[in-house]
């Protein structure tokens, strides 16, 4: 059954992803109310609601599911247990939730699919690190099984001796050692999963990061990863399946000479995927919507030659007037407030205006 325009859809969280999900959902004649802790985010200026409460805060979720008629989130990073106050309005749902906010369950779970990933151990010590170590091989990254985001709670060990460093600097925290993947391109594919269970995607993202933080994503990718193309489709499709996922969720990859290897999954709207906003018939931001609301999936198609979408971070914001002033170039503000290193403050997507494709 279709949720129709008019109603509200709550989204549990309040950032640019948030922002973007609402400016689509009002374009499709709902009303949205944001779920935030903080005093005055961003998403909240274009929403018609907002509460203002923690996150594990279980009365307040239940209140605001209460007004809601579907709810949904923009990031992974939220208490489960307290997310039970909304199940069963939420879409995607708990599954996708838990298990993507879990390096290790991840993990384990991707390859249930049959999809590839880098060899990896679980480690809660430094003494387990030490045997991970000494099975993987070098270099090894280390990543912190929760709250790691934009290359926050990772540190690689390329030499003998390093190991004790890396694991202090993640605070000694359960973990997730990977071997370093010899990869030729990063990229992302981007699927969306309808209440009856249609699955469709986008084209892949090859994307370029700089200190852990996405930099640049490029459509069409290159022919490195175009040879991944196929494989990873279907790898992201069964992902999506097997969670039972309702709404879009991303698969980021690494092209190697030998296929591709799934580094991480997020349950969600993605970076890699604004340039969906200008450059396809159907935003990934519409399509979650779409899909969250039980509205038929829409089309997927590239509609210019090429697009190429930057992020803003921290101080590139101001560059703004230049921006503006560039033709074929669509700028995307986030209205968050101070600039900070390493912060997303917005981003522009470039549009290459040949014939469409």
């Amino acid at each position: 059954m279709s949720i129709p325009p008019g109603s509200t859809i709550g989204i549990v969280g309040g950032g640019q992803l948030g922002r973007m999900l609402s400016v689509a959902a009002a374009q499709l004649g709902y009303r949205c109310h944001i779920f935030d802790p903080h005093e005055h985010p961003c998403a909240s200026e274009v929403a018609a609601e907002f509460t203002r409460a923690p996150f594990d805060d279980e009365h307040a979720l239940r209140r605001f599911g209460d007004a809601c008629d579907v709810v949904t989130y923009e990031f992974e990073n939220l208490p489960v247990e307290p997310m039970r106050a909304v199940a069963d309005k939420l879409r995607p749902g708990l599954t996708s939730l838990a298990i993507a906010q879990d390096r290790a369950e991840e993990k384990a779970f991707i390859e249930g699919t049959g999809a590839r990933v880098a060899p990896w151990c679980a480690v809660e010590s430094l003494e387990e690190l030490d045997a991970a170590v000494a099975e993987l091989g070098l270099p090894i990254v280390l990543k912190t099984r929760r709250y790691g985001y934009d290359g926050k709670g990772q540190a690689w060990i390329r030499a003998p001796g390093e190991a004790e460093a890396a694991w202090n600097s993640i605070g000694c925290q359960p973990a997730v050692a990977e071997a370093g993947v010899n990869f030729e391109a990063e990229f992302s594919v981007i699927v969306a999963r309808s209440t009856d269970d249609e699955g469709v995607y986008w084209e892949p993202i090859e994307n370029r990061h700089e200190g852990g933080i996405l930099r640049r994503s490029t459509v069409p990718a290159g022919s490195v990863v175009a040879g991944c193309a196929e494989e990873a489709e279907s790898a992201a499709i069964t992902i999506a399946a097997r969670l039972e996922h309702v709404g879009v969720l991303t698969v980021e990859f690494f092209a190697t000479p030998h296929g591709p290897i799934v580094n991480e999954i997020a349950p969600r709207v993605h970076n890699s995927g604004h340039w969906t906003i200008e450059g396809s018939l159907t935003s990934q931001f519409e399509q979650h919507i779409r899909a969250i609301c039980g509205l038929p999936l829409g089309a997927r198609t590239r509609v210019v030659a090429s697009v190429t979408m930057e992020n803003l971070i921290g101080d590139e914001v101001h560059r703004w007037p230049e921006l503006v002033a560039e033709q074929g170039a669509h700028v995307h503000i986030y209205g968050k407030g101070k600039a900070r290193p390493g912060r997303k403050m917005g981003h522009v997507t470039r549009l290459g205006l040949a014939d469409p494709v």
